[in-house]
């Protein structure tokens, strides 16, 4: 059962090497378990909290021998459980739960992608058609037609149909609506209709300039690669480049 267990990867398999005091450090991913398996929410300073008290027990009890251990392990659960909850918090954001269609946004434009057979862009939203919308979504990631997806920085404003992530197809299966969670991303869809460039209502922020920079400078170094080797041997060597190292971004 123990061995059936660790080869799905499930918590429960590690957990008699906690019980005996055997492995404290795996007491600290065991907080994160913990955290993943309550239900209710918790606010971030009450896990904060516990950290310091328990760190704090762990320093006092240092010269026990039988006592360190013990505030030791909880002390790393506690920062298991602290780690995830202020994690929570930073990346908590707004999901769409139903498909809406022909919803009007703007908002400036922080990822592009080539594909093989269209272009895909992530837009952190400034404005939103919020009577047909119930959740006020930061950004979203639609998809585009092959050639029109604007540059990183561009402020742009179009008509979309947006879809909630999507859960796994099976047991087991890939999580789409996780990975695009842990992105920050509350909606997937595509663009209906010409995506349209517009004067930015105030100026991007600094992530937003420095992911302009650094796409500028990918843009250069593809351009050059491919046109000192043209074919696929300019595809090899662009794929080498980090940020097209993803077949979405290969031509």
């Amino acid at each position: 059962m123990v061995e059936q267990s660790r080869s799905r990867g499930r918590a429960e398999a590690w957990r008699p090497w906690i019980a005996t005091g055997r492995r404290p450090a795996l007491a600290w991913p065991q907080g994160l378990t913990d955290f993943a398996r309550r239900a209710a929410q918790r606010a971030s300073w009450a896990a904060t909290l516990l950290l310091a008290a328990t760190v704090a027990a762990a320093i006092l009890c240092r010269h026990r021998p039988f006592a360190f251990p013990a505030t030791l392990g909880i002390a790393a659960m506690a920062a298991g459980f602290a780690a995830a909850t202020i994690k929570r918090e930073i990346i908590a954001h707004p999901v769409l739960t139903a498909p809406a269609w022909n919803i009007e946004l703007a908002g400036f434009v922080e990822v592009r992608e080539e594909r093989e057979r269209s272009d895909r862009i992530v837009v952190r939203l400034e404005r939103t058609d919020s009577a047909r919308l119930n959740e006020p979504l930061e950004r979203v990631r639609v998809s585009v037609r092959k050639g029109t997806a604007p540059a990183v920085g561009s402020f742009v404003e179009f008509k979309a149909r947006l879809s909630p992530p999507l859960e796994p197809l099976r047991p087991g299966g890939y999580d789409f609506a996780r990975d695009m969670y842990f992105q920050r991303i509350g909606a997937s869809g595509f663009v209906l209709g010409r995506i349209r460039t517009a004067e930015a209502p105030h100026a991007p922020g600094l992530r937003l300039r420095y992911a302009t920079a650094m796409d500028g400078m990918r843009e250069t170094i593809d351009k050059r690669i491919r046109a000192v080797l043209p074919g696929d041997k300019g595809a090899i060597a662009s794929a080498l480049i980090p940020a097209n190292a993803t077949p979405s971004r290969r031509r």
